[in-house]
């Protein structure tokens, strides 16, 4: 008789339990759909079939990658060294190598889904809201940065940063995403160094500059 009860309250628990997981996950889903259909609304599209497509496009983009990032956690890669500095991987490190063995047709589908509706433009905006906007202001850096910057300097990092972008809409958080712009800003500086600048030096002197003028305002207050 104890051992039927025991059976009865495990299938309970066991049913409490499923149910909980399924009212969390259909939050989520919720939670994913209300950000696309603010992302999507920004477009005002005035096409509601257009718009409900579109915001289907990006809520499943993002649970994909919620439900990936979730189930791959950083303890997944061994931990070992980077390869190109030969230091050990950091927890950021593991956890964006992670998520970068997500099957490539998740990014595909979003990327397809959006082109199928909008301009190039137009996609260019709904990937700045997965980034926050970082293409316009790393861009707005480089230009403070680099005297004098060039229309040919200016067009090919201009083209980094948005490789950058496209990459880091398939990571989850702020951190990953600013260590995907990390690896393009990074060539964005060779491309410099290696057509005539020296960015190292640029560097120091903005921020020479930078501290020039805050001591200056500082005084003269």
């Amino acid at each position: 008789m104890k051992v039927k009860k025991i059976k009865v309250l495990l299938l309970i628990g066991l049913i409490t339990l499923g149910t909980l997981a399924k009212a969390q996950s259909v939050q989520a889903a919720d939670e994913e759909v209300k950000k696309a259909k603010e992302w999507i609304s920004t477009l005002a599209l005035k096409d509601d079939a257009k718009e409900d497509r579109l915001v289907q496009v990006v809520a499943t983009h993002l649970s994909l990658i919620k439900d990936w990032h979730n189930s791959h956690p950083a303890s997944t890669v061994p931990a070992g060294i980077n390869p190109l500095d030969g230091k050990p991987l950091s927890e950021l490190h593991r956890q964006i190598i992670a998520d970068s063995a997500m099957p490539s047709t998740i990014h595909q589908d979003l990327m397809s889904g959006l082109r199928k509706d909008l301009s190039e433009d137009q996609v260019a905006l709904v990937l700045d809201k997965y980034t926050i906007g970082k293409v316009a202001f790393t861009m707005k850096g480089y230009q403070a940065i680099v005297p004098q910057m060039t229309a040919a300097e200016t067009a090919e990092i201009q083209k980094l940063l948005e490789k950058a972008r496209e990459q880091a809409v398939d990571f989850k958080s702020m951190k990953q995403i600013s260590a995907i712009f990390e690896i393009y800003k990074t060539q964005a500086e060779q491309y410099l160094n290696n057509n005539g600048r020296n960015w190292r030096q640029m560097y120091a002197d903005y921020t020479k500059k930078i501290k020039a003028e805050k001591a200056a305002k500082s005084n003269s207050k």
